[in-house]
């Protein structure tokens, strides 16, 4: 998977245990040392999905117009044909009649009738397969649960342990729950960044504030079902080695889109076709970049004022970049921060980041445009340093001689975010 193009790799920690986590990070970690890659690894908190409890005969198959119970105090084993427990004891609470459940990342919809007590009743809309422990969401948002859960918090602490690039924060509300999230991580160790979910209503409401405390945005199709479409890209795959003309159309529009990460779920964990997914995601990724609205020149942000030095010679150099005959944009980076801000301007260029820290590697390789290339700084002598470079591109035949860079770098190495010099060179071969 890693050499068919897999770039960051997801710990679902709604299944398995801390130790079989343990043993995927490091067989991650080996593997990706064999392939000689920096595969980021994401941390992904459960979260307060809510979920039905389990059926007798582990499903059952519902028919429209069918009716069908909800109630928290059933039995967790005891679901049938009339109806299920539910893991959330204030689900009724939060309820009104003519509400509508999604049930099962919205393959199922319950419409519901009334309520008594703990009991939901409902009628089912649309049916299917229902079997243990499937989500429940309300149809616009308005679940009572906390993004954190007691579960969520002890997995922060191993997603530090783990030393998690990446942190997936599911079912975010608000930026307040970012915030948690981040001071819980950083309190445990963690270094990684932070992912917020977008998979409720109230997100959406609140993305602004939500966008301004995260690091990154998933848009998950999860449990708001019908209402945002995004993962689920390839899930013929789980069965058939090759993806619908429906999934690559799919695929391809979110690159159109501007999205910087496309991601697997089922047809990876599960699939019987897990290369052939990731190669078929690939390829589709690399065929959408070269769309005429992907590449090219652009004018975003020509009229803002910028209140960092690494963000304005990231988006200067983006801008010459954009503009002149240049095969590669080299920045030297100790965070990836002046990469992370290249990314957002669309091109064609490949940007590499340079840096000794394996941490940075695996966190820009979700950056769009953006690869890691292991490199150790040599700051007391410039006209080596600049070989040194040319020397590594050459060696891996990114680009050729008498190519023209743009190159970035900081006065002071070691300082995160200390990027204040760019410089167009032309690439030499060493005499």
């Amino acid at each position: 998977m890693i050499n068919a193009g897999l770039d960051v790799a997801r710990l679902n920690f709604s299944h398995g245990d801390a130790d079989d986590h343990r043993k995927r990070a490091a067989l991650l970690r080996e593997a990706a040392k064999t392939c000689g890659r920096d595969v980021g690894l994401l941390g992904d908190l459960q979260g307060p999905k809510i979920r039905v409890q389990r059926f007798e005969n582990h499903n059952v198959s519902l028919a429209d117009g069918d009716s069908f119970f909800l109630d928290s105090t059933l039995g967790l084993m005891e679901g049938n044909q009339d109806g299920v427990g539910v893991a959330l004891d204030t689900l009724h609470e939060d309820l009104n009649v003519d509400d509508v459940l999604l049930l099962n990342d919205g393959m199922i919809t319950l419409k519901v009738d009334s309520i008594e007590g703990t009991r939901i009743h409902t009628t089912v809309l649309n049916g299917g397969i229902l079997s243990d422990h499937k989500g429940i969401n309300l149809k616009g948002g308005g679940l009572s649960a906390a993004a954190l859960t007691d579960v969520d918090k002890q997995n922060i602490k191993l997603a530090a342990e783990l030393e998690a690039d990446f942190l997936a924060v599911s079912f975010v509300r608000s930026a307040k729950d970012v915030r948690e999230a981040r001071e819980l991580f950083e309190a445990a160790g963690g270094r990684g960044l932070i992912v917020a979910k977008i998979e409720r209503v109230e997100a959406v409401d609140d993305i602004d504030s939500i966008i301004a405390a995260t690091d990154v945005i998933m848009v998950a199709r999860g449990d708001l079902g019908v209402e945002i479409t995004a993962t689920q890209m390839m899930e013929s795959m789980i069965q058939n080695p090759i993806p619908t003309r429906a999934e690559v159309s799919d695929v391809a529009n979110a690159v159109i889109d501007g999205t910087d990460a496309v991601m697997l779920s089922g047809e990876t964990a599960v699939g019987k076709y897990p290369v052939e997914a990731i190669s078929a995601m690939a390829e589709v990724c690399v065929g959408a970049e070269k769309f005429p609205l992907v590449a090219g020149t652009t004018t975003h942000r020509m009229h803002d004022r910028f209140e960092q030095v690494d963000e304005a010679i990231a988006m200067a150099t983006m801008y010459m970049a954009n503009h002149m005959s240049v095969k590669a944009i080299i920045a030297l980076t100790e965070s990836g921060t002046t990469t992370r801000w290249m990314s957002r301007i669309r091109s064609d260029i490949p940007i590499y980041a340079f840096t000794p820290h394996e941490a940075t590697n695996r966190r820009v390789a979700l950056y769009r445009g953006v690869y890691p290339i292991s490199f150790a700084t040599n700051v007391e002598n410039p006209r080596r340093l600049y070989q040194d470079i040319f020397n590594t591109l050459l060696h891996y035949e990114l680009v050729e001689v008498d190519d023209l860079v743009i190159f970035t770098k900081g006065d002071t190495d070691g300082l995160s975010g200390g990027t204040n010099a760019m410089k167009v060179l032309t690439v030499k071969r060493e005499t």
